[in-house]
């Protein structure tokens, strides 16, 4: 009987960046020897890859860590690791080893790529460690990577950010921002085309200032039009932009591009000019509405969401009320809604005039159903169009049905067969949903189409 391969379960909260982070960690972890756990119960080594955006993430992952204690006791082999944004925080990572003492591994942001030498010594020494680096390094490059889907893929292309919104940790946790040479990004974003992959996501806290901390005078913009003639490629999406630094040079960029989709994200985060001021967002409404404009002209059926916090401290009505007016005025596709809630270390967190929560939770709940009515509408728009679909595979709430994407990032779901998975598919829209559309399957386009749109 041959030996038992030791398995692995990577458990992650936040944003796209932290699902790339824990690709890498499977990738580590694969190449040091484990494989995938086909549950958490029978896993050998958990990972934990935290957010701390939100309040309401870093309960999620207190409880979880105190759910895994009774697992932690049946298998004392196992080894529970944390890491991510959360534990960048020395106050948080001191509260984790006091409070759980069955975490065995303490690593931050900076020293992902330290993983494999950490967990080693854990095994070997059953020992705890707690590294978390106070500084980013250099970028790490050519770490193995585990990616979830076979189809698309995510891409780093800028790690941390300079923009210190005044709610925000990121730049605390995340670092200052760094750019990634653009022959590495190209050269793995070559790699993956020739592997099969159909679709990459360029990935930055703000990737519309990718480059300036780069010699010479390279550009996001510059990246796209690379990154566009890369064959083998269909789709182009990137996330996230910041309006400040969202140029004309880009917009005629992503206008001109073959396979850079008609989707952009937009985060607003709020309709009053008082409020985008002690938010540190750097543009005023009126700057946003030219923006806008300016992209709907150049890309014709773009769509365009965003984030909108409600909430922020010293917020009146009136300030939520120039929310509500933007929102109408700009009729976004679709939108991240969610309250503020104040994160130890940021500048907002001290500020006077903290919203109530009862307060908080009625405006949020106006917000949502405003914007929710306005994306249900564009959805039944679609209803009688003939789309084009990239088949990601079997849809998440119905294994009968099969689910991919418009390039503007519409979720479709319809009948067909798994071998649809990374083909391009026209589809007619039959049913639109909040979430979702539903059709039919009218055809296979496969690669042989002369522009991808």
């Amino acid at each position: 009987m041959g030996k038992r391969i030791p398995t692995y379960e990577v458990i992650t909260f936040g944003c796209q960046m932290n699902d790339h982070d824990s690709e890498v960690m499977a990738g580590m972890l694969e190449a040091m020897g484990y494989e995938p756990a086909a549950s958490t119960d029978e896993a050998d080594v958990i990972m934990i890859n935290t957010c701390c955006v939100r309040e309401t993430a870093e309960n999620k992952i207190y409880g979880l860590l105190g759910r895994l204690a009774s697992l932690k006791n049946k298998k004392r082999h196992l080894i529970i690791g944390i890491a991510g944004c959360m534990t960048q925080q020395p106050e948080v990572a001191r509260k984790i080893k006091n409070r759980f003492p069955h975490v065995d591994l303490i690593l931050g942001t900076h020293n992902l790529h330290r993983l494999p030498d950490l967990l080693s010594r854990v095994r070997e020494n059953r020992e705890r460690l707690v590294e978390v680096w106070e500084q980013s390094g250099r970028v790490m490059e050519n770490l193995p990577i585990r990616r979830a889907s076979n189809v698309k893929a995510w891409v780093n292309i800028t790690y941390g950010c300079n923009n210190f919104c005044t709610y925000c940790i990121v730049p605390y946790v995340r670092g200052r921002e760094r750019s990634r040479k653009p022959e590495d990004i190209l050269n793995e974003i070559r790699q993956l085309a020739q592997e099969g992959y159909r679709e990459v996501t360029l990935l930055g806290q703000n990737v519309n200032s990718y480059g300036k901390d780069l010699p010479g005078k390279y550009n996001f913009a510059n990246l796209l039009r690379e990154v566009d003639q890369i064959p083998g490629l269909w789709r182009i999406r990137f996330t996230t932009s910041h309006p400040r630094d969202f140029t004309q040079e880009l917009i005629d960029t992503i206008a001109r591009c073959t396979h850079v989709c008609e989707h952009i994200h937009l985060p607003v985060q709020a309709g009053s000019n008082r409020i985008l001021k002690m938010m540190n967002r750097g543009y005023n409404r009126d700057y946003y509405f030219d923006l806008v404009e300016r992209i709907r002209q150049a890309i014709p059926g773009v769509a365009i969401t965003t984030d909108i916090m409600v909430g922020f401290p010293g917020e009146t009505e009136e300030d939520f009320a120039q929310t509500m007016e933007l929102v109408e005025r700009v009729r976004f596709d679709s939108a991240f809604m969610f309250v503020y809630n104040p994160r130890p270390g940021t500048p907002a967190a001290r500020f006077p005039e903290q919203v109530p929560d009862e307060v908080k939770s009625k405006r949020i709940q106006e917000l949502i159903a405003r914007q929710n009515e306005i994306t249900l509408e564009y959805n039944r728009s679609f209803i009688g169009r003939v789309e084009q679909v990239l088949v990601e595979g079997e849809s998440k709430t119905n294994p009968e049905m099969m689910s991919g994407r418009t390039r503007t990032n519409r979720l479709v779901i319809f009948p067909g067969s798994g071998d649809l998975a990374g083909q391009l598919v026209n589809v007619t829209i039959t049913g639109a949903r909040l979430t979702h559309l539903e059709g039919n399957l009218e055809a296979t386009v496969g690669a042989n189409f002369s522009d991808g749109r």
